[in-house]
């Protein structure tokens, strides 16, 4: 294991590679999620950091076990999943949107790579390119969805709103 000291150094304590393996797709998977919905896994990583699942003490991202920062970062993504159910609500496309998801894919691989003191650099560069994945990927998914379905986009908006919340869940909760 890798425990992290407090600045920007690690002192290597003997490493679990099938758990740093693990640890690595948990960030690419919670990538792929913050693709679908981008306050979403920052909300329930942040429940997480709270709960003591992640122990995010002494680490940068120590303000996402604090007491008020999971309540307002399930508020903004309860405003996002009604946002996005709206007609005039931006394509993730879009410059703004993807550059959001990138960087808070890249946040959310961070913030588990602290909680299992690991070095943050990779599982942040896996949340990134999960969050590339995901948002391309899910919007792709989406349309074709609601092509299939006769072009009604509520059912599959809310299906990908339960995958991205149930997705995040699970992943956090492994480890509680």
């Amino acid at each position: 294991m890798i425990v992290y000291t407090g600045r920007l150094e690690w002192e290597t304590m003997g490493l679990n590679t099938a758990d740093l393996a693990t640890l690595y797709l948990y960030a690419f998977l919670l990538g792929v999620l913050t693709g679908l919905r981008s306050i979403t896994t920052p909300a329930l990583v942040s429940w997480a950091a709270r709960l003591k699942w992640l122990h995010l003490g002494s680490t940068p991202l120590e303000f996402l076990g604090y007491a008020a920062t999971p309540y307002i970062l399930s508020v903004l993504a309860l405003g996002e999943l009604i946002a996005d159910k709206l007609p005039h609500t931006p394509s993730r496309k879009s410059p703004g949107p993807f550059l959001w998801r990138i960087v808070v894919g890249a946040f959310c691989g961070c913030a588990l790579a602290y909680g299992t003191a690991q070095p943050p650099i990779a599982a942040g560069l896996l949340g990134a390119f999960g969050a590339v994945a995901g948002t391309l990927g899910g919007y792709e998914l989406r349309m074709r969805l609601v092509k299939a379905i006769g072009g009604k986009d509520m059912p599959i908006a809310l299906l990908e709103d339960a995958v991205a919340i149930g997705g995040s869940l699970l992943i956090v909760s492994r480890f509680s």
